[in-house]
């Protein structure tokens, strides 16, 4: 079993960053994908951004540009730097870890980020 526990969200103002963090433990040589999954009130969950275990990374076009992902393997803890927030970037967002073997998804429990125009 993978746990994930995040940290970094708050408020901020539009055009301020913040830095996302998720530290994993547990069964962590099985996680094959590391990603950023974010859900606004009365929207579905969205996948914000990924990284494979290989370092290759994907973002949805709503941030990209704006929010990189990042790993540091020796502390395994996967990051979401995100700059120039905006309104519509409010949201909790979610620490996702996939295991291809078992074809499993474990989750954070989620912190709130908060950007105010």
């Amino acid at each position: 079993q993978v746990q994930l526990v995040e940290s970094g969200g708050g408020k901020v103002q539009a055009g301020g960053s913040l830095r996302l963090s998720c530290a994993a433990s547990g069964s962590i040589f099985s996680i094959n994908v590391m990603g950023w999954y974010r859900q606004a009130p009365g929207k579905q969950r969205e996948r914000v951004a990924a990284i494979t275990s290989g370092g290759t990374t994907n973002y949805a076009d709503s941030v990209k540009g704006r929010f990189t992902i990042s790993r540091d393997n020796a502390k395994n803890t996967v990051y979401l730097q995100m700059n120039s927030l905006k309104p519509e970037d409010t949201a909790i967002y979610y620490c996702n870890a996939f295991t291809l073997t078992t074809n499993w998804n474990s989750w954070g429990q989620g912190t709130q980020v908060t950007v105010s125009s």
